[in-house]
Protein backbone atom coordinates (compact mmCIF):
# COMPACT_ATOMS: atom_id res chain seq x y z
CA UNK A 1 0.00 0.00 0.00
CA UNK A 2 1.24 3.48 -0.94
CA UNK A 3 0.62 6.20 1.66
CA UNK A 4 0.04 9.74 0.43
CA UNK A 5 -0.66 13.17 1.92
CA UNK A 6 -2.82 16.01 0.62
CA UNK A 7 -1.77 19.59 1.38
CA UNK A 8 -4.82 21.83 1.19
CA UNK A 9 -8.34 20.49 1.67
CA UNK A 10 -10.27 23.02 -0.36
CA UNK A 11 -12.20 22.38 -3.57
CA UNK A 12 -9.46 20.48 -5.41
CA UNK A 13 -7.92 18.76 -2.40
CA UNK A 14 -11.25 17.36 -1.26
CA UNK A 15 -11.91 16.38 -4.87
CA UNK A 16 -8.69 14.36 -4.98
CA UNK A 17 -9.72 12.49 -1.82
CA UNK A 18 -13.12 11.83 -3.38
CA UNK A 19 -11.70 10.53 -6.66
CA UNK A 20 -9.28 8.24 -4.81
CA UNK A 21 -12.18 6.81 -2.82
CA UNK A 22 -14.77 6.52 -5.61
CA UNK A 23 -12.31 4.90 -8.05
CA UNK A 24 -10.31 3.11 -5.38
CA UNK A 25 -10.28 -0.31 -7.07
CA UNK A 26 -9.45 0.82 -10.60
CA UNK A 27 -6.76 3.20 -9.32
CA UNK A 28 -5.20 0.36 -7.29
CA UNK A 29 -5.26 -1.90 -10.34
CA UNK A 30 -3.58 0.70 -12.53
CA UNK A 31 -1.08 1.75 -9.87
CA UNK A 32 -0.15 -1.78 -8.89
CA UNK A 33 -0.89 -1.01 -5.23
CA UNK A 34 -3.66 0.50 -3.16
CA UNK A 35 -3.44 4.24 -2.50
CA UNK A 36 -4.28 5.47 1.00
CA UNK A 37 -4.45 9.04 2.26
CA UNK A 38 -2.59 9.17 5.59
CA UNK A 39 -2.48 12.93 6.19
CA UNK A 40 -4.44 16.01 5.14
CA UNK A 41 -2.67 19.29 5.86
CA UNK A 42 -4.97 22.24 6.43
CA UNK A 43 -5.31 25.26 8.71
CA UNK A 44 -8.84 24.16 9.61
CA UNK A 45 -10.32 21.25 11.49
CA UNK A 46 -13.30 19.30 10.17
CA UNK A 47 -15.13 18.07 13.28
CA UNK A 48 -17.68 15.38 12.58
CA UNK A 49 -16.24 14.58 9.15
CA UNK A 50 -14.51 11.32 8.27
CA UNK A 51 -11.29 13.14 7.33
CA UNK A 52 -10.79 14.71 10.77
CA UNK A 53 -8.56 11.89 12.01
CA UNK A 54 -6.20 12.57 9.10
CA UNK A 55 -5.95 16.35 9.63
CA UNK A 56 -2.56 17.81 10.60
CA UNK A 57 -1.53 21.46 10.88
CA UNK A 58 2.26 21.15 10.61
CA UNK A 59 3.74 20.19 7.23
CA UNK A 60 6.81 18.81 8.98
CA UNK A 61 4.77 15.85 10.19
CA UNK A 62 4.51 14.80 6.55
CA UNK A 63 8.14 15.63 5.78
CA UNK A 64 9.34 13.45 8.67
CA UNK A 65 7.12 10.45 8.02
CA UNK A 66 8.98 7.92 5.84
CA UNK A 67 5.74 6.05 5.14
CA UNK A 68 4.44 8.91 2.97
CA UNK A 69 5.78 8.44 -0.56
CA UNK A 70 3.58 10.83 -2.55
CA UNK A 71 2.37 14.33 -1.64
CA UNK A 72 -0.45 16.24 -3.35
CA UNK A 73 -0.27 20.05 -3.22
CA UNK A 74 -3.60 21.82 -3.82
CA UNK A 75 -3.10 24.89 -1.64
CA UNK A 76 -2.69 27.49 -4.40
CA UNK A 77 -0.37 30.48 -4.50
CA UNK A 78 3.42 30.49 -4.50
CA UNK A 79 3.97 30.66 -0.73
CA UNK A 80 3.84 28.74 1.50
CA UNK A 81 3.27 26.11 -1.20
CA UNK A 82 6.82 26.46 -2.55
CA UNK A 83 8.40 26.04 0.88
CA UNK A 84 6.28 22.98 1.62
CA UNK A 85 6.79 21.34 -1.78
CA UNK A 86 10.53 21.94 -1.72
CA UNK A 87 10.73 20.33 1.73
CA UNK A 88 8.84 17.28 0.45
CA UNK A 89 11.17 16.85 -2.52
CA UNK A 90 14.24 17.34 -0.31
CA UNK A 91 12.90 14.52 1.88
CA UNK A 92 12.70 12.21 -1.15
CA UNK A 93 8.94 12.36 -1.60
CA UNK A 94 7.18 12.61 -4.96
CA UNK A 95 4.90 15.61 -5.47
CA UNK A 96 1.98 16.37 -7.79
CA UNK A 97 0.30 19.78 -7.86
CA UNK A 98 -2.61 21.62 -9.46
CA UNK A 99 -1.04 24.98 -8.59
CA UNK A 100 -0.33 26.94 -11.79
CA UNK A 101 1.05 29.93 -9.86
CA UNK A 102 3.68 27.70 -8.25
CA UNK A 103 4.53 25.83 -11.46
CA UNK A 104 4.82 29.01 -13.54
CA UNK A 105 7.07 30.69 -10.98
CA UNK A 106 9.17 27.77 -9.70
CA UNK A 107 8.53 24.84 -12.02
CA UNK A 108 12.02 24.55 -13.52
CA UNK A 109 13.67 24.72 -10.10
CA UNK A 110 11.39 22.04 -8.61
CA UNK A 111 11.83 19.76 -11.63
CA UNK A 112 15.61 20.02 -11.22
CA UNK A 113 15.37 19.25 -7.49
CA UNK A 114 13.13 16.24 -8.16
CA UNK A 115 15.67 14.91 -10.64
CA UNK A 116 18.48 15.38 -8.11
CA UNK A 117 16.51 13.44 -5.48
CA UNK A 118 15.37 10.76 -7.97
CA UNK A 119 11.69 11.54 -7.39
CA UNK A 120 9.03 13.20 -9.55
CA UNK A 121 7.39 16.60 -9.62
CA UNK A 122 4.21 16.43 -11.73
CA UNK A 123 1.68 19.11 -12.55
CA UNK A 124 -0.83 17.86 -15.12
CA UNK A 125 -3.73 19.64 -13.39
CA UNK A 126 -2.01 23.05 -13.49
CA UNK A 127 -3.14 23.64 -17.10
CA UNK A 128 -6.49 22.74 -18.61
CA UNK A 129 -7.99 21.01 -15.58
CA UNK A 130 -8.86 17.49 -16.70
CA UNK A 131 -7.38 17.88 -20.20
CA UNK A 132 -4.22 15.72 -20.51
CA UNK A 133 -2.13 18.33 -22.33
CA UNK A 134 1.07 18.27 -20.25
CA UNK A 135 1.50 14.49 -20.35
CA UNK A 136 0.84 14.64 -24.09
CA UNK A 137 3.59 17.22 -24.61
CA UNK A 138 6.04 15.31 -22.41
CA UNK A 139 5.30 11.80 -23.71
CA UNK A 140 3.14 11.59 -26.81
CA UNK A 141 4.42 14.50 -28.91
CA UNK A 142 8.15 14.21 -28.24
CA UNK A 143 8.88 13.37 -31.89
CA UNK A 144 7.47 16.73 -33.00
CA UNK A 145 8.73 20.27 -33.03
CA UNK A 146 5.72 22.08 -31.58
CA UNK A 147 5.24 25.21 -33.66
CA UNK A 148 2.07 26.56 -32.07
CA UNK A 149 -0.06 26.17 -28.97
CA UNK A 150 -3.22 28.24 -28.82
CA UNK A 151 -5.87 27.62 -26.24
CA UNK A 152 -8.97 28.63 -24.38
CA UNK A 153 -7.58 27.79 -20.97
CA UNK A 154 -9.84 29.67 -18.56
CA UNK A 155 -13.36 28.34 -18.05
CA UNK A 156 -14.63 31.44 -16.25
CA UNK A 157 -13.89 33.87 -19.06
CA UNK A 158 -15.04 31.40 -21.70
CA UNK A 159 -18.39 31.04 -19.94
CA UNK A 160 -18.71 34.82 -19.75
CA UNK A 161 -17.84 35.36 -23.41
CA UNK A 162 -20.26 32.61 -24.44
CA UNK A 163 -23.13 34.27 -22.60
CA UNK A 164 -22.23 37.70 -23.98
CA UNK A 165 -22.07 36.35 -27.54
CA UNK A 166 -25.25 34.27 -27.32
CA UNK A 167 -27.42 36.70 -25.35
CA UNK A 168 -25.90 40.13 -26.02
CA UNK A 169 -25.39 40.82 -22.32
CA UNK A 170 -23.01 43.35 -20.85
CA UNK A 171 -19.80 42.35 -19.09
CA UNK A 172 -20.93 43.33 -15.56
CA UNK A 173 -24.10 41.26 -15.88
CA UNK A 174 -22.36 38.07 -16.98
CA UNK A 175 -19.70 38.50 -14.30
CA UNK A 176 -22.39 38.60 -11.61
CA UNK A 177 -23.98 35.51 -13.15
CA UNK A 178 -20.63 33.67 -13.24
CA UNK A 179 -20.04 34.52 -9.59
CA UNK A 180 -23.54 33.37 -8.64
CA UNK A 181 -22.92 30.02 -10.34
CA UNK A 182 -19.54 29.59 -8.65
CA UNK A 183 -17.54 29.89 -11.88
CA UNK A 184 -15.95 33.21 -10.88
CA UNK A 185 -14.30 34.02 -7.56
CA UNK A 186 -15.42 36.88 -5.34
CA UNK A 187 -12.27 38.60 -6.59
CA UNK A 188 -12.23 37.55 -10.28
CA UNK A 189 -9.18 39.61 -11.26
CA UNK A 190 -6.90 36.67 -12.12
CA UNK A 191 -9.48 35.31 -14.55
CA UNK A 192 -10.97 38.39 -16.20
CA UNK A 193 -7.65 40.22 -16.56
CA UNK A 194 -6.03 37.17 -18.22
CA UNK A 195 -3.43 36.47 -15.52
CA UNK A 196 -4.57 32.87 -15.02
CA UNK A 197 -4.35 32.15 -18.75
CA UNK A 198 -0.97 33.89 -18.88
CA UNK A 199 0.55 31.55 -16.29
CA UNK A 200 -0.80 28.54 -18.16
CA UNK A 201 0.63 29.53 -21.55
CA UNK A 202 3.94 30.30 -19.79
CA UNK A 203 3.99 26.72 -18.46
CA UNK A 204 3.16 25.21 -21.85
CA UNK A 205 5.73 27.36 -23.67
CA UNK A 206 8.39 26.42 -21.11
CA UNK A 207 7.70 22.73 -21.76
CA UNK A 208 7.79 23.20 -25.53
CA UNK A 209 11.07 25.15 -25.61
CA UNK A 210 12.65 23.39 -22.62
CA UNK A 211 13.58 26.63 -20.88
CA UNK A 212 12.03 29.00 -18.35
CA UNK A 213 9.44 31.37 -19.79
CA UNK A 214 8.53 34.04 -17.24
CA UNK A 215 4.83 34.88 -17.30
CA UNK A 216 5.69 38.51 -16.52
CA UNK A 217 7.24 38.73 -20.01
CA UNK A 218 4.03 37.75 -21.80
CA UNK A 219 1.76 40.55 -23.05
CA UNK A 220 -1.60 39.98 -21.37
CA UNK A 221 -5.03 41.50 -21.91
CA UNK A 222 -8.27 40.36 -20.33
CA UNK A 223 -11.93 40.65 -21.32
CA UNK A 224 -12.98 43.59 -19.12
CA UNK A 225 -13.15 46.01 -22.06
CA UNK A 226 -15.44 43.83 -24.21
CA UNK A 227 -18.93 45.32 -24.58
CA UNK A 228 -22.27 44.30 -26.07
CA UNK A 229 -21.45 46.61 -28.99
CA UNK A 230 -18.41 44.47 -29.79
CA UNK A 231 -20.63 41.40 -29.64
CA UNK A 232 -23.01 42.90 -32.20
CA UNK A 233 -20.14 43.60 -34.58
CA UNK A 234 -18.83 40.06 -34.05
CA UNK A 235 -22.27 38.64 -34.85
CA UNK A 236 -22.43 40.72 -38.04
CA UNK A 237 -19.10 39.18 -39.10
CA UNK A 238 -20.22 35.68 -38.10
CA UNK A 239 -17.41 35.48 -35.57
CA UNK A 240 -17.11 34.70 -31.88
CA UNK A 241 -14.91 36.48 -29.35
CA UNK A 242 -12.65 34.25 -27.25
CA UNK A 243 -9.86 34.93 -24.79
CA UNK A 244 -6.90 33.08 -26.30
CA UNK A 245 -3.54 32.19 -24.78
CA UNK A 246 -1.14 31.67 -27.66
CA UNK A 247 2.48 30.73 -28.24
CA UNK A 248 4.08 30.42 -31.67
CA UNK A 249 7.56 29.44 -32.74
CA UNK A 250 9.00 31.95 -35.22
CA UNK A 251 12.38 32.37 -36.85
CA UNK A 252 13.22 34.86 -34.10
CA UNK A 253 12.03 32.71 -31.19
CA UNK A 254 8.75 32.17 -29.37
CA UNK A 255 6.01 34.77 -29.58
CA UNK A 256 3.45 34.54 -26.77
CA UNK A 257 0.44 36.60 -25.74
CA UNK A 258 -2.98 36.49 -24.06
CA UNK A 259 -5.79 38.58 -25.52
CA UNK A 260 -9.35 38.46 -26.89
CA UNK A 261 -9.60 37.40 -30.53
CA UNK A 262 -12.36 37.38 -33.12
CA UNK A 263 -12.58 33.82 -34.46
CA UNK A 264 -14.23 32.76 -37.74
CA UNK A 265 -16.48 29.65 -37.82
CA UNK A 266 -13.71 27.58 -39.43
CA UNK A 267 -11.32 28.21 -36.51
CA UNK A 268 -10.96 25.07 -34.34
CA UNK A 269 -11.71 27.05 -31.17
CA UNK A 270 -14.75 28.94 -32.51
CA UNK A 271 -17.36 26.58 -31.04
CA UNK A 272 -15.68 25.92 -27.68
CA UNK A 273 -18.31 27.32 -25.32
CA UNK A 274 -19.35 27.65 -21.70
CA UNK A 275 -16.82 26.46 -19.08
CA UNK A 276 -15.07 24.08 -21.47
CA UNK A 277 -11.42 24.50 -22.39
CA UNK A 278 -9.62 23.48 -25.56
CA UNK A 279 -6.00 23.60 -26.61
CA UNK A 280 -4.92 23.57 -30.26
CA UNK A 281 -1.45 22.21 -30.99
CA UNK A 282 0.43 22.29 -34.29
CA UNK A 283 3.50 20.12 -34.74
CA UNK A 284 5.83 20.09 -37.72
CA UNK A 285 5.22 16.35 -38.21
CA UNK A 286 1.87 15.78 -36.52
CA UNK A 287 0.13 18.74 -38.07
CA UNK A 288 -2.94 19.87 -36.14
CA UNK A 289 -4.34 18.34 -32.94
CA UNK A 290 -7.00 19.45 -30.47
CA UNK A 291 -7.38 18.69 -26.77
CA UNK A 292 -10.88 19.43 -25.48
CA UNK A 293 -12.65 18.90 -22.18
CA UNK A 294 -13.57 20.19 -18.76
CA UNK A 295 -10.90 22.73 -18.02
CA UNK A 296 -11.86 23.48 -14.45
CA UNK A 297 -13.99 22.28 -11.60
CA UNK A 298 -13.52 20.08 -8.58
CA UNK A 299 -13.62 16.59 -10.08
CA UNK A 300 -12.11 17.18 -13.55
CA UNK A 301 -9.06 18.83 -11.98
CA UNK A 302 -8.90 16.20 -9.23
CA UNK A 303 -8.99 13.52 -11.93
CA UNK A 304 -5.81 14.97 -13.47
CA UNK A 305 -4.12 15.02 -10.04
CA UNK A 306 -5.14 11.41 -9.44
CA UNK A 307 -3.72 10.45 -12.84
CA UNK A 308 -0.38 11.93 -11.72
CA UNK A 309 -0.58 9.87 -8.53
CA UNK A 310 -1.04 6.71 -10.62
CA UNK A 311 1.88 7.65 -12.87
CA UNK A 312 4.11 8.32 -9.88
CA UNK A 313 3.06 5.04 -8.22
CA UNK A 314 4.29 3.23 -11.33
CA UNK A 315 7.65 5.03 -11.09
CA UNK A 316 8.41 5.21 -7.37
CA UNK A 317 12.11 4.58 -7.94
CA UNK A 318 12.47 6.35 -11.29
CA UNK A 319 12.66 10.02 -12.18
CA UNK A 320 10.61 10.71 -15.32
CA UNK A 321 12.62 13.23 -17.32
CA UNK A 322 10.99 16.59 -18.02
CA UNK A 323 12.84 18.99 -20.30
CA UNK A 324 12.48 22.39 -18.62
CA UNK A 325 15.69 24.08 -17.49
CA UNK A 326 16.10 27.20 -15.37
CA UNK A 327 17.79 28.98 -18.29
CA UNK A 328 15.57 31.87 -19.33
CA UNK A 329 13.92 31.81 -22.76
CA UNK A 330 13.64 35.29 -24.19
CA UNK A 331 10.43 35.93 -26.10
CA UNK A 332 9.97 37.81 -29.36
CA UNK A 333 9.39 41.50 -28.70
CA UNK A 334 5.63 42.04 -28.48
CA UNK A 335 5.78 44.97 -30.88
CA UNK A 336 7.01 42.64 -33.64
CA UNK A 337 4.15 40.12 -33.36
CA UNK A 338 1.88 40.29 -36.42
CA UNK A 339 -1.92 40.25 -36.42
CA UNK A 340 -4.96 41.67 -38.13
CA UNK A 341 -7.07 44.09 -36.10
CA UNK A 342 -10.76 44.92 -35.87
CA UNK A 343 -11.19 48.57 -34.94
CA UNK A 344 -14.23 50.64 -33.99
CA UNK A 345 -13.90 54.38 -34.46
CA UNK A 346 -15.82 57.60 -35.03
CA UNK A 347 -13.35 58.75 -37.70
CA UNK A 348 -14.58 59.11 -41.30
CA UNK A 349 -13.84 56.31 -43.77
CA UNK A 350 -11.67 58.52 -45.98
CA UNK A 351 -9.34 59.22 -43.06
CA UNK A 352 -9.32 55.54 -42.11
CA UNK A 353 -8.17 54.58 -45.62
CA UNK A 354 -5.55 57.30 -45.57
CA UNK A 355 -4.05 56.01 -42.31
CA UNK A 356 -4.57 52.23 -42.57
CA UNK A 357 -4.66 51.71 -46.35
CA UNK A 358 -6.71 48.78 -47.60
CA UNK A 359 -9.30 47.82 -44.95
CA UNK A 360 -12.59 45.92 -44.86
CA UNK A 361 -15.44 47.97 -43.40
CA UNK A 362 -18.10 46.49 -41.12
CA UNK A 363 -21.35 48.29 -40.42
CA UNK A 364 -23.98 47.44 -37.82
CA UNK A 365 -27.47 48.92 -37.72
CA UNK A 366 -27.90 51.35 -34.88
CA UNK A 367 -24.29 52.57 -34.79
CA UNK A 368 -24.55 55.63 -37.06
CA UNK A 369 -21.92 57.66 -35.23
CA UNK A 370 -19.17 55.07 -35.72
CA UNK A 371 -17.90 52.37 -38.04
CA UNK A 372 -15.82 49.25 -37.78
CA UNK A 373 -13.06 47.94 -40.01
CA UNK A 374 -10.54 45.11 -40.24
CA UNK A 375 -6.95 45.91 -41.13
CA UNK A 376 -4.49 43.93 -43.17
CA UNK A 377 -1.72 42.04 -41.34
CA UNK A 378 0.75 44.29 -39.54
CA UNK A 379 2.93 44.15 -36.45
CA UNK A 380 1.72 45.43 -33.10
CA UNK A 381 4.07 48.41 -33.14
CA UNK A 382 2.84 49.49 -36.56
CA UNK A 383 -0.78 49.18 -35.46
CA UNK A 384 -0.14 51.31 -32.36
CA UNK A 385 1.50 54.00 -34.49
CA UNK A 386 -1.42 54.08 -36.93
CA UNK A 387 -4.00 54.02 -34.13
CA UNK A 388 -2.41 57.08 -32.54
CA UNK A 389 -2.44 58.83 -35.90
CA UNK A 390 -6.09 57.91 -36.48
CA UNK A 391 -7.31 58.91 -33.02
CA UNK A 392 -10.78 58.27 -31.55
CA UNK A 393 -10.34 54.47 -31.42
CA UNK A 394 -13.29 53.11 -29.45
CA UNK A 395 -12.16 49.48 -29.46
CA UNK A 396 -9.58 47.13 -30.92
CA UNK A 397 -9.84 43.34 -31.00
CA UNK A 398 -7.39 41.12 -32.82
CA UNK A 399 -8.64 38.96 -35.66
CA UNK A 400 -7.62 35.31 -36.09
Amino acid sequence: MIKIAIMGYGTIGSGVAEVLQVNRESIARRSGEEIEVKYILDLRDFPGEAVQDKIVHDYRMIVNDPEVRIVVETMGGVEPAYTFVRAMLEAGKHVTTSNKALVAARGAELIALAKEKNVNFMFEASVGGGIPIIRSLNSCLTADEIEEITGIVNGTTNYMMTRMCEEGLEFDDVLKDAQAKGYAEKDPTADIEGYDACRKIAILTSLVCGQQVDFEDIHTEGITAITSADIRYAAKMGRSIKLLASSRKTKDGFAAMVAPFLLPPKHPLHNVNDVFNAIFVHGNVLGDAMFYGSGAGKLPTASAVAADIVEIARHLDVNIAVEWSTKKQRLVDFGQIENRYFVRTTVEKETIRKVFGNVSFVSVEGFKEECGFITEVMCEAEYEKKARELGNVLQMIRVA
